[in-house]
């Protein structure tokens, strides 16, 4: 079976600046780490591979220093990766960065499944995955906490809704996003990262893909714009009281009161 991961690099801290024009995330010069979600999707990757053997690709949007996450995906078990990096991909809304990993997975060659993370860390949207899956005319189920049986044109799987867990069968070729709680993600191998420290990272840019419109990539492909970001305000401010239980009840509600709370 042949099966691509979708992975990101997201910042690895909450102290992240904001370009105060364009709303979007000043990334360089920042600690990042690979999306948590996207291990657990890698983990469930390997997992099928072991079952019913295969190939497992990976595939990343971003800047150039990107490529760490796919040299970690290589030192967890992953065989081949690509990066797409190009200044025009920059500043993309969901919209944008799911039509460009779907131009990205056609230069790859289409996969029989496809597994992104539920979402992303940084964005928080969940919607990259699904609208992948609608621009590659393929089938895909969200949420997904456990693979019940995989055959030879389709698997079947159970998503976690909000007050029921479904059972589905899709057929391949299809993609998935999954919950953190379908596998116990694996560390990444200190061997493999010997074995794999030379293997060839591929990076395409916007001249590589086939549809050259654009306005269908970035900020000028992105419907949707950020109007105002900011950090969440820090307040330490504290009151310390003394006395009994009934004058502190007392303060306490004239507090409340105060602040309007009650």
């Amino acid at each position: 079976m042949d099966i691509l991961v979708c992975i990101k690099q997201v910042p690895g801290t909450s102290k992240v600046e904001v370009d105060p024009v364009t709303g979007v995330l000043k990334r360089g010069g920042v600690d990042s780490k690979m999306n948590p979600y996207d291990l657990y999707a890698l983990e469930t990757a390997f997992r099928i591979r072991e079952q019913v053997g295969g190939t497992i690709k990976v595939i990343s949007m971003g800047p150039p220093q990107a490529l760490e996450v796919i040299k970690e995906a290589y030192t967890m078990g992953a065989d081949e990766g690509l990066l797409l990096s190009d200044r025009k991909f920059g500043g993309a809304d969901v919209l944008a960065t799911a039509y460009t990993l779907s131009q990205g997975v056609r230069k790859m060659g289409n996969a029989d499944l496809i597994l992104c993370g539920k979402q992303t860390t940084d964005g928080d949207t969940a919607q990259v995955g699904p609208e992948m899956a609608e621009y590659l005319g393929i089938p895909h189920i969200a949420n997904v906490i456990k693979i019940e049986e995989i055959k030879d044109s389709s698997m079947v799987v159970e998503m976690d809704m909000p007050n029921t867990i479904e059972v589905a069968e899709i057929k391949f070729p299809c993609l998935l996003t999954v919950e953190k709680d379908i596998f116990q993600p694996r560390l990444p191998s200190f061997k493999k990262k010997l074995a794999t420290k030379n293997r060839e990272i591929k990076m395409l840019g916007f001249k590589d893909l086939e549809d050259q419109n654009e306005k269908r990539y970035g900020l000028m492909g992105s419907p949707t714009q950020v109007e105002r970001i900011f950090p969440p305000a820090v307040n330490t401010d504290k009151e310390m009281w003394n006395g009994t239980g009934d004058e502190l009840g007392d303060k306490l509600t004239a507090k409340l009161k105060e602040l309007k709370f009650v």
